[in-house]
């Protein structure tokens, strides 16, 4: 699928990040036209920054210790945000997500912004390669689906156990509560950000939590 897309700048401290976006106007088209055809087509909410992603960089830019020169991994990344300002400061980046296109943009972003540190890929959360050993993992709005919390929880643990440092990031969602619950214990760091996307929306509560194995 051939998204019309822009560039879109971000300011984080003194980084300037650009990020390649669909067109909005084209994707929801788009969407419509195959919902028509396929009523189970999901909505591609891949295709935007949402203010959990903001809320992270805002953090890394507060807190760049957490990823200078570190072997960073963000899974399920959409767009790619916080890879994005997070491949200013680490030595290597991997960011992946299980759609095709929106790895196809990101590739895009890391050309726009002229890094070679920055490596993207397809992957699934669920089947991850066991050579995965980064420093540290960014995890932004991926507590959404109720479902998938235990299997979530799980893969976390592997991480924390294997000595990696995640950095979450989740919009305040009543649903997700337990599933934060249960990951307080591993909290050493917990920030909280009010995040305006536009004029037009009430500011996003996001919080992002610091996870290391006790």
């Amino acid at each position: 699928m051939n998204f019309i897309s822009s560039a879109r700048v971000f300011h984080f401290g003194d980084k300037q990040i650009t990020v390649v976006v669909p067109n909005p106007a084209w994707v929801q088209q788009d969407y419509l036209e195959r919902e028509h055809k396929d009523p189970s087509v999901v909505f591609p909410y891949w295709s935007q920054v949402w203010p959990a992603a903001i809320g992270l960089c805002n953090f890394l830019s507060a807190h760049t210790g957490y990823i200078e020169n570190k072997k960073v991994t963000e899974l399920a990344a959409g767009l790619g945000l916080p890879s994005l300002l997070a491949a200013a400061y680490a030595s290597e980046v991997h960011c992946s997500d299980h759609i095709p296109e929106a790895v196809k943009m990101m590739q895009e972003s890391v050309l726009e912004n002229g890094y070679t540190n920055m490596q993207c890929s397809v992957a699934d959360w669920n089947h991850l390669p066991e050579d995965q050993h980064p420093d540290v993992l960014l995890l932004s709005d991926i507590n959404y689906e109720p479902g998938e919390f235990d299997q979530l929880y799980h893969l976390l643990l592997q991480f924390l156990q294997a000595g990696t440092t995640i950095l979450l990031s989740t919009p305040q969602r009543l649903m997700a509560k337990s599933f934060i619950d249960k990951l307080l214990p591993f909290c050493v760091q917990q920030e909280e950000y009010s995040i305006s996307i536009n004029q037009y929306e009430q500011p996003a509560l996001v919080s992002v939590l610091v996870l290391k194995q006790v």
